[in-house]
């Protein structure tokens, strides 16, 4: 079991971080505990090469983890960019839960009484000892979910720290609010009343986190974090195509918990095979009491109805707007969204899908541009950002499976092609999947195609009969179908006011007039709320009080004195 010196210094060794991430979430200034930059100047020299080694010494073999409750193995990972992974996990089956489940529960009274202090001590450690593989984990999460290298080292790793950092920072926050003990005294005749009563945090049961495809760090590792922090052991369940960045997160925290002394069980990785439908089993267990999903409408919906027992936390599909109404940078304005149509292929739940634009056009500073002169403006940008194959597969990294790939197949059929998808040859990879984005034209009529969301790089440029028609149906496709993101363009003070009027009645984000090196499908960790919890596409937000709060209850005792 851990000392009391022990514990001392591992607070004493990560409390300045925890200062730090607290000040920021009150701030939301930037802050970043993590450098972004995989420059060798930053990391050392060596640095990437360990990393590519690392990452390379694991393909093809089992990976070294032990899971209770796991019969044989699963490998079935293969790379967007091409190579089979190769790397064989413990799978756990139906069959296994009750011992997953048993040996998840073991440790719980031990880190409970840990305190919060020592529990975020804990974690902040595994974040450390994770962004000492930082290089490893970009591999990782490149050759799963497509994105390309650096981006996989910035939302993969360093942001993916940070906003686990920022959900640790939330979580000490609310469990210290309180006092741990108080001395109570009633007043009265003769000797006052007094009582002595203590408050402990106890956690709720085992946590859930079913990780996602495209963004299995970044969507995992609050939800993870803020389980564990808050006293719950929690099971990791990643996507099939998905596993290994979220197997070495659990590797590195069994580890930690060992050192430090408390039981490896409280992160356990569950991995199944294709199909195999683990997540649902594990949701509607009795023990389980916290879910955090990234995914579909369609499984979110099923965990909100069917895990009753439970406090779900899902991220789920959205279609994001962009609101068109004047401009006086155009050339700035095109740019700004041809990025944020390529950047990682659109498949992101962040990227814009309906760009709302009146019939008349918009007025910006070369004249009126009417709906196609933007569609040709945000086409030309696109050419220019993507025209080089080297250059376009870092920005666009690869597609992530064949689903996706079947919807843009598909997509030209549903409107006007505007500006047409092509394949892009990977230099180094020869069997990536790379596609530009498809831009399609539609009326604001046709909103059983818009409204529902095409995730991947689809997007539409929807005419409208006004500004005003642009606002009221990007509110009522938010609040019906989900949005996690909105923007508007406009150099009109009113028609801005009544945008920020629009975002707040739909529960969404909102970006102004972006021209510059600020993307509306960008989030910043201690500044930017992921996700509102105010409309359907989301149940929390990364990161707040409430999405903390729930993970756990205190109680209390008292005793006279």
């Amino acid at each position: 079991m851990t000392s009391t010196a022990a514990s001392a210094d591992l607070i004493s060794r990560h409390h300045d971080a925890l200062e730090q991430a607290l000040a920021a979430i009150r701030k939301r200034s930037y802050f970043s505990a993590f450098p972004e930059s995989p420059s060798p100047r930053v990391y050392g020299e060596h640095a990437a090469g360990e990393g590519q080694a690392a990452f390379d010494g694991l393909l093809g073999r089992p990976f070294p983890l032990e899971t209770a409750g796991a019969d044989g193995s699963v490998a079935q990972e293969r790379s967007p960019y091409g190579p089979e992974l190769g790397v064989a996990y413990p799978r756990v089956t139906t069959d296994g839960l009750d011992e997953l489940l048993g040996a998840a529960r073991r440790g719980m009274g031990q880190w409970r009484d840990a305190g919060p202090a020592l529990r975020v001590a804990v974690c902040q450690e595994v974040l450390a000892r994770l962004h000492a593989r930082i290089f490893e984990l970009a591999h990782a999460v490149q050759h799963t979910s497509g994105q390309a290298f650096v981006m996989a080292f910035q939302a993969g790793g360093a942001h993916a720290l940070d906003r686990a950092l920022e959900a640790l920072a939330y979580a000490y926050d609310e469990m210290t609010r309180h006092p741990a003990s108080a001395l109570w005294e009633k007043p009265g005749r003769g000797e006052p009343v007094r009582m002595e009563k203590t408050f402990t945090v106890v956690p709720r049961g085992v946590g859930l986190v079913v990780g996602c495809h495209t963004f299995p760090t970044w969507n995992s590792w609050p939800g993870l974090f803020a389980s564990l922090a808050c006293g719950n052991p929690v099971v990791v369940k990643p996507h099939p195509g998905a596993v290994l960045p979220l197997a070495l997160t659990v590797q590195v925290a069994r580890a930690v918990l060992t050192e430090t002394g408390f039981d490896a069980d409280l992160v356990s990785l569950a991995a199944e095979a294709e199909g195999e439908g683990l997540a649902a089993d594990l949701a509607l267990r009795p023990e389980v009491r916290l879910v955090d999903f990234t995914g579909s409408n369609a499984f979110g919906e099923w965990l909100e109805q069917h895990a009753t027992q439970a406090v779900v936390f899902a991220e789920k599909a959205g279609v994001n707007a962009v609101v068109l109404d004047s401009t006086d940078d155009f050339a700035g304005m095109c740019a700004n969204l041809a990025f944020s149509f390529a950047l990682y292929t659109g498949q992101m739940c962040t990227a814009p899908q309906n760009v709302f634009v009146p019939d008349a056009g918009i007025t910006t500073d070369q004249g009126v541009k009417r709906p196609e002169e933007v569609a040709a403006g945000i086409g030309a940008a696109l050419d220019r950002l993507l025209g080089d194959d080297a250059r376009a597969v870092e920005v666009l990294g690869a597609v992530v499976g064949d689903a996706v790939l079947s919807r843009l197949d598909a997509a030209p059929e549903r409107g006007r092609v505007l500006v047409a998808s092509r394949a892009v040859t990977h230099p180094s990879w020869p069997d990536a999947r790379v596609r530009t984005p498809l831009l399609l034209g539609l009326s604001v009529g046709d909103d059983q195609i818009y409204a529902a969301e095409c995730f991947g790089p689809v997007a539409y440029l929807v005419t409208t009969g006004s500004t005003a028609e642009s606002l009221q149906t990007f509110v009522r496709t938010a609040l019906d179908f989900g949005a996690m993101t909105a923007s508007v363009y406009s150099t009109d003070p009113g028609v801005l006011s009544d945008a920020r009027a629009a975002a707040l009645d739909a529960g969404v984000a909102l970006s102004e007039n972006l021209t510059g090196p600020v993307f509306v499908n960008q989030s910043a960790a201690f500044s930017d709320f992921h996700g509102t919890g105010a409309n359907p596409a989301a149940t929390a937000s990364f990161t707040d009080g409430a999405f903390v709060a729930p993970r756990f209850r205190t109680v209390q005792s008292r005793r006279h004195c």
